[in-house]
């Protein structure tokens, strides 16, 4: 009877043994196979997260209407370069700039506002282009013969003087003057709170589009803004900022 008893006993012991490593073994196993969150942020290419960088230099291409900006002290793994046709500018006070303050970018979600030095100079590039007949399809289109470059610098000189309150110192787009060679170009063609209501000013002001509103009406109207086989592209001079 004892012998059974004890059988009885242990046969009940070393189930309820196995019962509970089951229950352990199946809870670690769903602890592992749980799915991982994949609600990630993504980075936009090509650009760096939000802040203030020292600009250390700027090009502005009339073919696209892009800003190329070059800056300093952007985090590890960001890119130094900064490309937007949305940018906002103005100018540095008197106070910032007796304080040290250098022309910087500041990025705020998809917005970037360039505040700048009244003698910084942004490189100019301009697209000289020509409608010319398609060898292999016959049709017009819009082709880039070269490129050329100057100096654009919007707050230089007496400009400060002439603006009314504190216009220049209050982001606002701002669309250069008519592209010319030899010599800085200064001032600007119009400005506004919006890039169109810039465009419109610069319209009114030449009788004509801003070079970039142009070239962007070609692209559509062509289906095709490429380079001639014969383009060339000028000789590029540096300038001290």
């Amino acid at each position: 009877m004892k012998r059974r008893l004890i059988a009885l006993l242990m046969t009940l012991t070393l189930s309820w043994t196995m019962v509970a490593c089951g229950s352990s073994n199946q809870t670690s196993y769903s602890n592992q196979n749980r799915p991982v969150s994949q609600n990630r942020p993504v980075s936009a290419p090509n650009q760096v997260s939000e802040g203030s960088y020292p600009v250390q230099q700027a090009e502005y291409n009339d073919g696209d209407g892009t800003y190329t900006i070059m800056l300093l002290n952007t985090p590890p793994g960001k890119p130094p370069t900064y490309r937007t046709a949305k940018l906002q500018m103005a100018r540095l006070t008197e106070e910032q700039i007796a304080n040290g303050e250098k022309t910087t970018l500041e990025v705020k979600g998809d917005e970037a506002v360039m505040y700048l030095t009244e003698d910084f100079k942004i490189e100019y590039v301009h697209s000289v282009t020509e409608t010319q007949t398609n060898p292999q399809t016959g049709q017009p289109e819009t082709v880039i013969v070269r490129r050329e470059s100057n100096f654009w610098s919007p707050f230089a000189g007496a400009l400060a003087g002439q603006a009314i309150g504190s216009m220049l110192f209050s982001p606002r787009y701002y669309v250069p003057p008519m592209y010319q060679s030899g010599g800085i170009m200064t001032g600007y063609g119009g400005y506004g709170n919006t890039y169109t209501q810039a465009a419109q000013q610069y319209q009114r002001k030449y009788n004509e589009p801003p070079a970039a509103v142009k070239n962007r009406q070609k692209l559509r109207t062509s289906g095709n803004l490429r380079k001639s086989p014969s383009s060339t592209t000028s000789n590029r001079t540096t300038s001290p900022k």
